[in-house]
């Protein structure tokens, strides 16, 4: 295949789950923070940039020695910054000078971790594509033992990447579809030989798959699954950027990739980790997504695993493409049979034919030591050290909690039946033959073991079934947000549950030592498996736009997107627009784009400072006063329009101002049609859009009046479509009210 210069997609791939957040607590030691000061200098070389950094830290340090000591690393090819060890004062001191946005403490970030593409209707053999633009789209993993990852049929990399392959342990090279790796430890926390961009765990190599991986016919997990594997734009070619050591991701490593790959010339961007939401000036992702975005990069992220709950979404600023995790039409169970022939199905995927028809079975509460016998934790809940190992080795155990099979392994159990209050819409791969029950089920259980002399069970392989879909995932976080309370987020969301997807060779399939498995492919589920799938629809979208801005192409995925089936009440701050529609949002009709200039007019609306707002525009000194305001309840071109009540008891008032862009062919009329609820009125002025030609905009108002909600209403939801003969342009309006 001959390849064409063409556009860039980088994926900014983490390896590891971290599960928890690491603040330092002692106030005397120095510790790592970010100094941000907006865009680069016009027209200055980076030692320029770095001598100027040393001189801000010589000023508020007052010791030349500490100032270099304390230094840890210069950001100067895509934005103005520093990292550096600082004690409270030195960076309040800092936080002073007029050259510097804000500083603030790097924070421990957390990785938010075939059959989908198909379901969301972008068909390989079938759908249209433009193979020119898309086989030179870059996407991170660096797994290349991988099939997923083989550059059979691939030129050398296009002349527009310049960015540079770094080999270390278990990666020795680059190919020419993995053809950059790099990875970002600032703060040292590994070493040489373990120092290195290879995947250690599989999180990487699943997530860039998804985006680009290779066809590969056959794939599955032990026969699970099977089908052809592969990325939503899989003629892409892959880079990497790691910054994720252990169970954690440092925020300053972070933004060092986010300078770095913007340098390297990447069109796309998707980012897999999240914190809690902060300022946009105090968040590296949002400042590193700020300048992607201010060279045309779209980022994408996951919106974050700790849903049902709201107010619990991640990675908020407006430029950032937020995307929530749905489920897609295959599920997994796993059947198991009693001895007294009763069946039943539970969740998880085992992966593990049974070697004989029955085993025995026994429960933690029967496998707890006998009275007087030292013990610790809860037996019934399968605790180890409140079991008697002659009791469990060679049975399956009923346990009354889950995560129980590593416990149950290392006593010699056979498998594992275990009960979850909460019945999980994903599947978890165990150590041992296992299936997760709910509770409704596991009074029989209990029963049987408890009512027989010599209970027996056998746990079969799990199967594949067809569920409905697309919902949305029981973790996927929920908006609203209180960042920038009116902007809606997520943005849309996409499938993040049970995705068949690459694995590494470097990892069992659970990750435990003990365990056997390794595979080419694996099941994950999570945002980031989301993301990784919405990153792949903008590259597809991209392909045949490579002129839209970020905002066109968020655009367009957003009001094309397919609204979920399942409603409930925060089915919308679930999963915003709704599920990516990539095929659709090729020819999206309209969309709302966002300029830079109109992102700066947003953030003086927002209250920032014109001091702030001076330093983010580099050469091109921008002043609030000197701006035309931001208008309307939001102050941005969004395709969604939100309103958070900021009193309760308020009657509703928002007015929101669009401007949207024809992107249709030849001259078109598009009229509004809205759907509301009795007690909300949405009008629209004008209701009628005449386009004669391509490119063409027009403004529109929406007025949205209402009463104040009653007692025990917390959303109001409705909705906003342009038509015309083709095209059905979608915009979610939502009004919140926290409960009172």
């Amino acid at each position: 295949m001959k390849l064409h210069e063409g556009l860039f997609v980088f994926v900014l791939l983490l390896w590891f789950i971290a599960s928890f957040m690491i603040h330092g607590s002692n106030h005397h030691e120095r510790k790592p923070y970010i100094v941000y000061m907006g865009d680069l200098p016009a027209g200055s070389p980076s030692t320029t940039v770095a001598d100027d950094h040393h001189n801000l830290l010589l000023d508020a340090i007052g010791d030349e020695k500490i100032a270099r000591e304390s230094k840890i690393y210069s950001y100067g090819k895509s934005f103005n910054g520093f990292a550096a060890r600082l004690l409270p004062d030195e960076a309040t001191k800092l936080s002073d000078e007029e050259s510097v946005v804000s500083v603030f403490e790097s924070r421990k970030k957390r990785v938010l971790t075939t059959r989908s593409w198909e379901f969301l209707g972008l068909n390989h053999q079938y759908s249209k594509r433009n193979p020119l633009i898309e086989s030179n789209l870059i996407v991170a993993v660096f797994d290349t033992d991988s099939p997923s990852f083989s550059d059979e049929g691939y030129g050398p990399p296009p002349p527009k990447w310049k960015g540079k392959c770094v080999t270390g342990p278990n990666f020795t090279a680059c190919n020419n579809k993995v053809i950059g790796a790099n990875y970002f430890d600032l703060d040292k926390v590994t070493s040489y030989p373990e120092l290195s961009v290879a995947d250690t765990d599989g999180h990487g190599s699943h997530i860039a798959s998804t985006v680009a991986g290779s066809a590969v016919a056959g794939a599955s997990l032990y026969g699970l699954a099977k089908g052809t594997a592969r990325g939503g734009v899989p003629s892409a070619r892959i880079a990497v950027y790691k910054v994720c050591w252990s169970v954690f991701c440092n925020e300053m490593d972070v933004l060092a990739a986010f300078d770095e790959a913007i340098a390297d010339g990447v069109d796309l961007i998707s980012v897999s980790i999240g914190s809690p939401p902060m300022d946009f000036f105090r968040d590296g992702q949002a400042i590193g997504a700020f300048h992607a975005m201010k060279k045309g990069i779209l980022t994408t992220t996951a919106a974050g695993n700790d849903g049902p709950e709201l107010f619990t979404v991640e990675n908020v600023a407006p430029w950032i493409m937020t995307v929530a995790a749905t489920g897609i039409d295959r599920g997994f169970v796993t059947a198991f049979e009693l001895g007294n022939g009763n069946k039943f199905t539970g969740g998880s995927i085992n992966t593990f034919s049974p070697q004989k028809q029955m085993h025995s079975l026994t429960s933690g509460a029967k496998a707890a030591f006998n009275n007087g016998t030292p013990h610790q934790g809860n037996a019934s809940a399968c605790d180890p050290n409140a079991m008697n190992q002659s009791k469990v080795k060679g049975k399956i155990v009923y346990c009354l909690k889950t995560y129980t099979d590593p416990s149950i392994k290392s006593l010699g159990g056979t498998g594992v039946i275990q009960l979850t209050q909460q019945q999980t819409d994903y599947s978890s791969i165990l150590l041992l033959p296992g299936a997760t029950i709910p509770s409704v089920s596991g009074k029989y259980i209990d029963l049987y073991i408890n009512s027989t002399k010599n209970p027996k069970a056998v746990i079969y392989k799990s199967e594949t079934v067809k569920i409905d879909a697309p919902f949305v995932a029981s973790f996927s976080s929920r908006g609203p947000q209180r960042i920038s309370s009116n902007i809606l987020k997520p943005d849309l969301s996409a499938p993040g549950i049970d995705i068949l997807a690459a694995y590494t060779k470097l990892a069992t399939l659970t990750g435990d030592t003990s365990d056997s498995r390794y595979s080419f492919f694996t099941v994950m589920s999570g945002t980031s498996m989301a993301c990784s799938h919405a990153t792949a629809a903008a590259a597809y979208v991209k392909s045949f736009h490579p002129d839209w801005s970020p905002a066109a192409v968020k655009s367009a995925l957003m009001t094309t997107a397919t609204p979920m089936k399942i409603k409930s009440e925060d089915v919308v701050l679930g999963s915003g627009a709704g599920q990516i529609n990539p095929t659709k949002a090729v020819h999206p009709g309209l969309v709302y784009n966002i300029s830079f200039d109109s992102y700066i007019s947003f953030l003086c609306k927002e209250g920032y400072n014109n001091t702030t707002i001076g330093l983010l525009g580099g050469s091109k000194k921008y002043n609030c006063s000197k701006i035309k305001p931001a208008q309307g309840t939001d102050g941005l071109n969004y395709p969604t329009m939100h309103k958070q009540l900021s009193d309760p008891s308020s009657a509703i008032e928002a007015v929101f101002y669009r401007t949207v862009t024809h992107v249709g062919y030849g001259a078109s009329l598009y009229r509004a049609n809205i759907s509301s609820p009795d007690s909300l009125s949405v009008k629209v002025f004008p209701d009628t859009l005449n386009f004669v030609k391509l490119h063409e905009t027009r403004t529109f108002k929406v007025v949205v009046k209402g009463k104040p909600m009653p007692k025990g209403t917390q959303i109001l939801s409705a909705l906003l479509e342009w038509t015309d003969s083709k095209h059905i342009v979608r915009s979610n309006i939502l009004i919140y009210r926290e409960k009172i």
